[in-house]
């Protein structure tokens, strides 16, 4: 099971695109957690995950976050700004399996 935080100012507008990429991954056949949560919410949750995803709205505290989950050899990075207003949930899941992949080879 794979495990993706989302994170965005107050974890309201990331539910929605949880809900697409939790269809995406029962689409795929993927068993996953995906939860958001707000930014005050990150530091007790991001080592429960496997990586965590920030809404677009919030990639001014990127490098905050990166430090933070480097503690937990977690890697962090922001929903490209295109597929977060499109809500496009398989393509953000991609991006977050990729992500994943790409940490365990590191």
């Amino acid at each position: 099971m794979v495990k993706i935080l989302l994170c965005c100012s107050a974890g309201m507008s990331t539910s929605m695109v949880v809900q697409r990429m939790q269809k995406a991954a029962t689409q795929l056949g993927l068993e996953a957690k995906i939860d958001a949560v707000g930014m005050e919410e990150f530091n007790e949750k991001i080592a429960e995950y496997d990586c965590c995803l920030l809404g677009p709205q919030i990639k001014y505290k990127l490098a905050d976050f990166e430090r933070q989950a480097q503690e937990y050899h977690k890697p962090v990075t922001v929903i490209n700004t295109m597929d977060y207003g499109m809500l496009n949930g398989e393509k953000i899941l991609k991006s977050a399996l990729s992500l994943i992949d790409a940490n365990k080879g590191a």
